[in-house]
């Protein structure tokens, strides 16, 4: 596997005064590469753990133990993932349990692909380069470099069909399904 490629993360706070300061500004340290899919990388760039965020002079991410899909409850998380090329092969199974959302996961059990899964969660995906195909119940559609997406909680999965990865960040809120959408 080729080395990962960085991402920038800037970070502000302030100072003793109050006045706005560059915390930090450097590579995100929380970076998962060997999640069960070659190629695929996740980028952990921040999360808070609850809204509204607090937001104080100069604390850093909050920790948390391992990498998870979901945000923290009441909170939100964002990332940029590097997704390879689809391989028939591929089994992702391996990776949800890696990134602790094994109940999320119907890939294994769906004829739509095999990254099919579900998040209670409002989730905006901004792609920076590349293109994949989103993949829905119903129908599917292909987004490339500059496009949104905003994912209410519904069943998707993601196709890489091209021979180029694709980079795409994702801020994820978490949310409440009302109107029986939990039983979907």
């Amino acid at each position: 596997m080729s080395a990962v490629r960085p991402v920038r993360r800037v970070v502000t706070g302030h100072n003793a005064e109050g006045l706005a300061i560059i915390q930090s500004d450097g590579s995100t340290d929380r970076i998962y590469d060997k999640l069960g899919q070659e190629g695929l990388v996740f980028h952990e760039i921040w999360n808070t753990q609850e809204t509204p965020a607090r937001i104080d002079r100069a604390s850093g991410q909050p920790p948390e133990e391992r990498l998870v899909l979901s945000p923290p409850k009441g909170g939100a998380r964002i990332r940029v993932l590097d997704i390879p090329p689809d391989k028939p092969d591929d089994k992702l199974d391996t990776v949800f349990d890696n990134i602790a959302a094994s109940d999320n996961f119907k890939g294994a059990a769906s004829d739509r692909h095999a990254s099919f899964h579900r998040t209670e969660t409002i989730d905006y995906g901004i792609v920076l380069e590349g293109e994949l195909v989103l993949i829905m119940d119903v129908g599917e559609t292909t987004v490339r470099a500059g496009d949104i997406v905003v994912q209410r909680g519904t069943n998707h999965g993601w196709a890489n069909r091209s021979d180029k990865p694709c980079r795409i960040a994702f801020i994820l809120i978490d949310g409440v399904y009302e109107d029986g959408l939990d039983a979907a």
